[in-house]
């Protein structure tokens, strides 16, 4: 039975990773420190045989005993709200976590994926973005936290490739959405179904032409999954190119969820993004990869997720403390 690791693992995506790799037959190893994660998001896995959970931070140093074939790198607070409560996380995580996950690795000759995003490109001025493209990234500003963490990962990633032949996968992903995610995390699509289940006004920053392109999370994880599996060691871009202004998109959400509150504009965040769209080809041409789940789908899958929370999980301001984190 192969052995991986899943970082983040408690995570809305690392989750799902769980899921997939204990279905295709993998021994799993979770590994969250509940920063952003939430253990219900994998309470149904604890009593499986092939699966055991460690309440670790990898920004300490991390040890697997045993053989470990795979590595995947996917802890990281990823929303705006968590990043910019939790900035000095958000840097460690994504360089002395993934410095003390290359060196795991190394030791144990395990390949590893290391989960990247778009945000490496920043607010691009190529568009659509592909692997290519350097990005446009404001180091100072608020958002550089995330995506530095997100570039020197990527960097120390290729280093460990290329000085000690380390086998190591990099995918880059795109706006994704699906169950488990959480209200409130700054993120538009919780936000929006949120306030539409709430009765509140959607609200939307700046002129509401900036877009977006949400890939559904079974898509993401049959991505992530081909790429571990490939073996292109650069990165690729896993996301859906269906792209769609967030003004269009509010007014999708009144419409699926059937409710009358009107649009609100407020203030465009600072280096919030205009563009975010994949160029997917390299993803078609080595992994044989594309998206399968269009949004309407998607949507009503995730609006159903949503709808089902308690009351009381609707109505919560703040979804997580992070004051015994900051130091």
């Amino acid at each position: 039975m192969k052995k991986i690791l899943i970082t983040g693992a408690a995570g809305f995506l690392g989750s799902h990773l769980c899921d997939r790799f204990i279905k295709e037959g993998y021994f799993v190893i979770g590994m969250d420190n509940l920063i952003t994660g939430d253990l219900k998001n994998i309470e149904h896995l604890f009593k499986l045989p092939n699966f055991e959970f460690y309440h670790h931070d990898v920004t300490k140093f991390v040890n697997i005993p045993g053989n470990l074939d795979y590595i995947l790198h996917f802890a990281s607070p990823a929303s705006p709200i968590d990043y910019l409560k939790i900035p000095i996380q958000t840097l460690k995580v994504g360089s002395l976590g993934t410095h003390n996950l290359l060196g795991l690795a190394r030791v144990k000759k395990a390949r590893i994926l290391i989960a990247s995003t778009s945000e490496v490109y920043g607010d691009p001025l190529v568009h659509p973005q592909n692997e290519d493209y350097y990005g446009n990234v404001n180091t100072i500003g608020p958002r550089g936290v995330y995506d530095e963490a997100k570039r020197f990962q990527e960097s120390i990633t290729m280093a460990y490739h290329t000085f000690h032949s380390v086998e190591t996968r990099i995918v880059r992903i795109f706006n994704t959405y699906g169950p488990r995610m959480r209200l409130n995390d700054g993120r538009v699509i919780p936000a929006f179904i949120g306030q539409a289940l709430r009765g509140e006004d959607l609200t939307v920053f700046g002129d509401g032409m900036q877009t977006r392109s949400f890939c559904y999370v079974d898509d993401q994880v049959e991505g992530i999954f081909r790429l571990l599996l490939s073996d292109y060691a650069y990165p690729v871009n896993i996301g859906n190119p269906d792209e769609i202004t967030i003004k269009d998109f509010a007014e999708e959400i009144i419409k699926l969820t059937g409710t009358t509150q009107k649009i609100i504009y407020k203030p465009l965040p600072v280096n919030d993004p205009l563009q975010r769209q994949p160029d997917i080809t390299k993803a078609k041409e080595l992994l044989g990869w594309e998206p399968k789940v269009g949004r309407a789908e998607g949507m009503k899958i995730t609006y159903d997720y949503f709808k089902s929370l308690s009351h009381e999980e609707l109505l919560k301001e703040e979804h997580k403390d992070f004051s015994g984190y900051i130091y």
